[in-house]
């Protein structure tokens, strides 16, 4: 990640509005703070959330609270819980989350 043009900034995520995102099933809740070229958000996923899409963005994704799968269009998946992040780049492997339970994230993209 390259980050430009940005000053020392202090933003309290906890204190945003959450934007409603509808999945295939569930709801995604986004506070996001964007900045230049970089953009951070806690996410939180409802109970049976799966994403609309096969996403192609690059991620820094780690888990705060509860547990989702991360499924690559290739078929492959893996099961993050508290504590684990992961990591793709711009392009390089299409993912999409699922959460039976209901998730949080911190996502730096």
């Amino acid at each position: 990640m390259d980050i430009k043009d940005i000053p020392f900034q202090v933003h309290d995520l906890a204190k945003l509005i959450p934007e409603e995102h509808d999945g295939t099933s569930g709801k995604a809740y986004w506070r996001t703070v964007a900045r230049g070229n970089v953009r951070i958000r806690i996410v939180e996923y409802s109970k049976g959330y799966l994403a609309d899409h096969w996403c192609e963005k690059g991620h820094a994704v780690y888990v705060l609270e509860g547990e989702f799968r991360s499924e690559l269009i290739d078929g492959r998946s893996f099961n993050l819980s508290r504590g684990m992040c992961y990591l793709v780049a711009d392009h390089a492997e299409a993912h999409r989350s699922y959460t039976e339970n209901g998730v949080k994230l911190l996502i730096v993209d």
